[in-house]
């Protein structure tokens, strides 16, 4: 045998001594095992005390909505926890869901991070880039590498539309930041009863349909607590942590009927009778003290609420439903919570579980004045499309089926406001509505006997990842993947865990939404409530001494100009420091300015049978404010039946499929059905066609249905489903999940087609007028204006 090349021990060596650095290996390499010496790098491992980490996110939560700080609603479960650990009464958040995940996942600014709005579409700025920058890390990735296992549940909503796609970028997915396992959703809402399209991991679920008593509170909870048993069966020494992200009690607000009945009869009183109560049962638990006041009803321009007094007597009706709805969809997240727990105790894990349970940002104003039994309703005003006709009478004929799994509701402003009580205005604002949330903390054996007790010190929601980098022993890198990373935003509340009086960290934030601004220092306060297209400046600052007047009743600008000007200052520094300009004017940009990357999906697609759920936005795209054509080829024989195709849901969608030998057009606008017999097909029929022709704005649009080019049926001036409210891509051949139409679901199911279907074909065409990119122009002349 040869000679082996030897170290400078005299030793003989196989590897290089890169490659010994690289790989760590610190033994002796001979010509046979028995002669070597072995080496195993070490891999990282957590300290033994390092405790399992749980941080449970609840969506769109007001700040009065759990039992231990002031609700009707009985949450014994989450009252139980806040009775044996603590209640920060003085915890906050961003006004909007993506940027406080971010925040509370980085540690950062949500601006700073990359996501300074709610993740969908990507006007070109950092500060809007609707994805984790590569220069800050996540507590998942830093805690994997301590030697925690690292899970996550639910809603994701931290990468922007065109990622959430097959051949979208993984960069800002679950797993490449840092999560070992994912299960969930990607967007920022689904129905509960019926989910748009779930996630396992890297790869995107595709059901055919879903069981009777599907409920996605109840999935994720299920996952949650195997990924748990997983973990703690293959290495019971092993910290875990879960990240669980409920998609409720963010609209469209779905629960069990039986649920629902518990709470029948409970809103008669109304929401300005509700305030009063919940405001007097905080006093009583100390959250807030005697001579603290409750706020007037919301009254700004476009955020204003009705007296419940002066609703008619149908309003009353449907508007307490809706809250009876929304009731007992918070209870779902107890009892999530009591479950989740119980698995824990089974394990013996409890007690050495880290768990913060917060909102991710103020109650939702989004079923504005109103509320609806179909919550995509409101995008309508969102994209300028108006009112949609008749919608009141259909949600009053929807009374008895609210909540359930054919309809999609939303609450009314008034119901947002209570929920927020004291609090005002609402998610989106930098009031205090917007940004404040109820956190409850539990450590049975990191608490010290501290069980019960308020904690009242500032503490923002970028504080929490320095707090577990102290408690799990854990050290934050200064360099990802070889880029150096931002600062921290936030400071550990770790002291204040068994001291309440324990030193305030926090002592300067910034918050901007949507145009709306606010800046905190050492318990003062200035916010601004800014309509669209209007000035930015100065002139909009209000002033609370947030200490003496938490819930913003008394503005002291006039009073305290110099102290105006100082926080004003610094929140123009600090807006620049962390990325938040541009500021969003309102011109229409942020939601439509896209990068040219993205206009692959508005060529023409063909799609063949066999393919799965194609992706939301990816489908939405070939039709969105925009002539259209479908062509559908197949070699038809008499006795063939089932779907053609169908883009869409129960909230919004269009579909051809055939039934009895004939053609028959779906088209659902918000659950209001237009309904097409295109005739009785010839055999041997081999071309349909649908030729959409969307009018000005795209809000409407001329239908026609063709077979072998002869014109079949046709309906003039139909409402199109705007945004989102085609919440579910394209299906050839079968209609999945949610369908179009419940009336031919429930005769077929999802009516998979039994005859041969050769391909289906969308040819987009030209924008509506108004809308596309020859209005960008347009919409930053108007933005300039205020520059």
């Amino acid at each position: 045998m040869s000679s082996a090349p030897r170290d400078q021990h005299g030793i003989p060596v196989t590897l290089d001594a890169s490659t010994r650095a690289y790989h760590g290996f610190e033994g002796r390499i001979g010509r046979t095992m028995a002669g070597s010496q072995p080496h195993w790098p070490q891999r990282p491992r957590a300290g033994e005390d390092a405790p399992n980490v749980i941080l449970m996110l609840v969506d769109d939560l007001g700040f009065s909505d759990f039992g231990c700080f002031g609700s009707e609603i009985e949450t014994p479960e989450i009252d139980r926890m806040a009775a044996e650990g603590l209640r920060y009464t003085n915890f906050h958040v961003t006004p909007m869901c993506s940027p406080t995940r971010a925040a509370l996942l980085t540690g950062r600014n949500s601006h700073a991070a990359g996501i300074g709005y709610v993740a969908h579409a990507d006007p070109g700025f950092p500060g809007l880039a609707m994805e984790l920058a590569d220069d800050v890390s996540t507590i998942a990735e830093v805690l994997r590498d301590t030697g925690y296992s690292t899970l996550m549940v639910g809603k994701w909503h931290l990468c922007k539309d065109a990622d959430i796609t097959e051949t979208g970028s993984r960069n800002s997915w679950p797993l490449q930041r840092g999560f070992d396992r994912y299960y969930g959703i990607m967007d920022g809402m689904t129905n509960m009863f019926r989910p748009h399209a779930l996630y396992r991991d890297n790869s995107v679920v595709t059901p055919e349909d879903y069981p009777d008593d599907y409920y996605f509170t109840d999935d994720i909870t299920d996952e949650a607590i195997s990924m748990v048993r997983s973990v703690k069966a293959s290495d019971a020494t092993k910290p875990f942590l879960l990240y669980f992200s409920h998609g409720a009690v963010h609209a469209p607000l779905n629960a069990r009927a039986e649920d629902i009945e518990k709470h029948r009869g409970a809103y008669e009183m109304g929401w300005d009778a509700l305030r009063e109560q919940r405001f007097a049962r905080m006093k009583e638990l100390g959250i807030f003290a005697e001579d603290v006041q409750l706020p007037p009803r919301n009254a700004e321009a476009g955020n204003d609420v009705q007296p419940w007094d002066s609703l008619t007597t149908d309003q009353k009706r449907i508007f307490a439903r809706y809250m009876e709805v929304y009731a007992a969809m918070v209870q779902t997240v107890d009892t999530s919570l009591a479950r989740l727990r119980a698995a824990l105790e089974e394990l013996d894990e409890w007690d050495d579980t880290f768990v913060l349970l917060l909102s991710d940002n103020g109650a939702s104003r989004e079923g504005e004045a109103q509320g609806s039994s179909q919550y995509f309703d409101v995008l309508r005003h969102y994209h300028g499309a108006g009112d949609l006709a008749g919608a009141f009478d259909r949600d009053l004929s929807d009374f008895d089926e609210l909540g359930g799994p054919r309809t999609l509701p939303h609450y009314p402003r008034g119901w947002a406001m209570a929920s927020n009580t004291p609090l005002r205005l609402y998610k989106i604002n930098t009031h205090a509505g917007g940004h404040s949330t109820s956190a409850v903390l539990s450590w049975p054996r990191g608490l010290d006997g501290q069980g019960g007790q308020l904690r009242r010190q500032y503490t923002h929601v970028t504080d929490v990842f320095p707090t577990l980098l102290e408690i799990c022993g854990a050290t934050n890198p200064d360099h990802r993947h070889g880029v150096p990373l931002k600062p921290l935003a936030g400071a550990s509340f770790a002291d204040s865990l068994t001291d309440a009086d324990a030193a305030e960290h926090h002592r300067e934030q910034y918050y901007e939404m949507m145009g709306h601004r606010a800046y905190y220092r050492d318990g003062w306060e200035v916010v601004t409530l800014h309509p669209a297209m209007t000035e930015f400046g100065d002139h909009e600052w209000q002033l609370y001494n947030q200490r003496e007047d938490p819930t913003q009743t008394t503005d002291l600008a006039a009073e305290h100009p110099e102290l105006v000007a100082e926080l004003s200052a610094a929140w123009d520094e600090a807006a620049w420091r962390n990325q938040v300009y541009p500021l969003n004017e309102g011109s229409g940009l942020l939601r439509n300015q896209r990068p040219e990357r993205e206009d692959v999906f508005a060529r023409p697609a063909r799609f063949v049978p066999g393919t799965p759920t194609i992706e939301r936005y990816r489908s939405l795209m070939l039709v969105y404010r925009r002539d259209f054509d479908v062509t559908v080829d197949l070699d038809f024989r008499s006795g063939d039946a089932g779907v053609l195709f169908a883009h869409g849901c129960q909230s919004g969608g269009y579909s051809l499929s055939i039934e009895d030998d004939r053609l028959i057009y779906h088209h659902n606008s918000s659950s209001m059905m237009t309904v097409l017999d295109c005739g009785e097909l010839a055999d041997g029929v081999r071309e349909i066609g649908l030729h959409v022709t969307a009018l000005a704005g795209g809000a409407r649009v001329n239908v026609r249905v063709t077979v072998e080019g002869q014109e079949g049926a046709s309906a003039e001036g139909i409402d199109m489903p705007m945004g989102q409210a085609m919440f579910q891509g394209i299906d050839i051949g079968a209609d999945r999940a949610s369908p179009v139409s419940w009336e031919r679901y429930d005769k077929h199911r999802t009516f998979p087609y039994s005859g041969r279907l050769t391909a289906v074909t969308w040819t987009p065409g030209s924008p509506a007028p108004g809308t596309g990119p020859d209005a960008l122009p347009r919409m930053r002349e108007l933005g300039l204006k205020y520059e």
